[in-house]
């Protein structure tokens, strides 16, 4: 089954993929590697927005975490044609802005985590989630990945 078979079998369906926010490419691949940079939530016109640990609940930073993939996945298509091509994601990279007393930063990147292991039915990606003062836009999570394409 390919990638984007696998994401109608689990109703997944991928956002407008977004512009780049700055100077910097979505993506750079080297080899059988593909690193993106950080992609954030805002799939709206009203994206969360604020602390975890404050303003936001494990669960809403979950499901923010798991738009973070999905824009990220949006761009690739645009950019690649495609999101068959990726056999794994290798690494994540979560970035999560947290109020100074949340400590449950891990639960959070577990948003994208899970959303990378369903959709390339691979095991889990190495991954970090990190505790932020602050991202771009207030957002509440960003996050990066390196994927193994074929």
């Amino acid at each position: 089954m390919t990638n984007e078979e696998r994401m109608q079998q689990l109703s997944i369906t991928l956002p407008e993929a977004p512009a780049a926010g700055g100077l910097y490419t979505p993506f750079v691949q080297t080899g059988n590697l593909v690193f993106a940079s950080g992609f954030v939530p805002a799939a709206s016109e009203d994206p969360l927005k604020g602390k975890l640990g404050q303003d936001l609940t494990i669960e809403q930073g979950q499901e923010a975490a798991r738009l973070c993939i999905l824009n990220m996945l949006a761009a690739y298509k645009r950019d690649f044609g495609t999101i068959n091509n990726i056999k794994r994601a290798v690494k994540l990279v979560a970035f999560i802005q947290s109020a100074p007393d949340f400590y449950s930063q891990a639960q959070v990147a577990n948003g994208a985590s899970q959303l990378v292991i369903d959709l390339f039915d691979a095991p889990a990606p190495a991954r970090s989630a990190i505790g932020m003062a602050a991202l771009p836009l207030n957002v509440p999570v960003e996050v990066e990945a390196v994927f193994e394409v074929e």
